[in-house]
């Protein structure tokens, strides 16, 4: 805890306004995947051969993968640092989304999803913290107002971008999307975010709590 106040210098100027960029993106990118999905959801079962019904676990395994990962984010950025956790859940999210596009049967694709959607948890609770950590304290308000604007837009666009691309190009475009996000907020993230992390403290993991997740 003695070394976050000289962890948590606030950056300035073109610095400050790419991670702003990056670190909304980042969130924009993971919530967006939470309902992209939903208007492409008739015509990725069409094309799998499985009723709609049995499609729905394409959204189901993402969401509730994803809601198991979020608590654990506090644990696992004290186990690897939040900056190096942050890039190895984008690393992830991204592998993962394209092995999402390139599934041809219900099973692949609702495993890839349930993976996708671990590595996505702590992006969203992580993207918030540096956010915070980059920001002078004076405008963490700025910083909270990009960081819940991305949270409000990225659902609305996500059914849009989903029926846009089921009619115009085809549904594993739905997941490829995220990779072109992936690549911007990966290089923008390791150019301005290497001296935000904080020591790793080791800690053994509480199986029973993890279970019960």
């Amino acid at each position: 805890m003695a070394a976050s106040h000289v962890e948590d210098i606030p950056l300035k100027g073109p610095q400050l306004a790419l991670a702003a960029v990056v670190l909304s993106l980042a969130n924009f990118m993971v919530v967006l995947d939470t309902t992209i999905t939903n208007v492409a959801l008739p015509t990725i079962s069409g094309n799998l051969g499985v009723s709609t019904t049995e499609g729905t676990w394409v959204i189901t395994a993402y969401a509730v993968a994803e809601a198991i990962t979020v608590p654990l984010t506090d644990w696992l950025s004290r186990q690897f640092g939040r900056v190096r956790l942050f890039m190895m859940a984008l690393v992830a999210f991204v592998v993962f989304s394209v092995c999402c596009g390139l599934s041809r049967s219900l099973g692949s694709l609702v495993l890839f999803r349930v993976l996708q959607g671990i590595a996505g948890g702590p992006l969203i609770p992580l993207s918030s913290t540096l956010m915070l950590a980059v920001f002078p304290k004076s405008k963490s308000h700025i910083a909270l107002a990009l960081w819940g604007m991305m949270t409000v837009v990225a659902p609305i666009f996500g059914p849009i971008l989903g029926g846009l691309i089921s009619d115009d190009w085809s549904w594993p475009w739905v997941f490829y999307i995220n990779i072109g996000f992936g690549i911007f907020v990966w290089l923008g993230a390791r150019r301005v975010m290497g001296g935000h992390d904080k020591p790793v403290r080791r800690s053994r993991i509480d199986g029973v709590g993890l279970a019960l997740l």
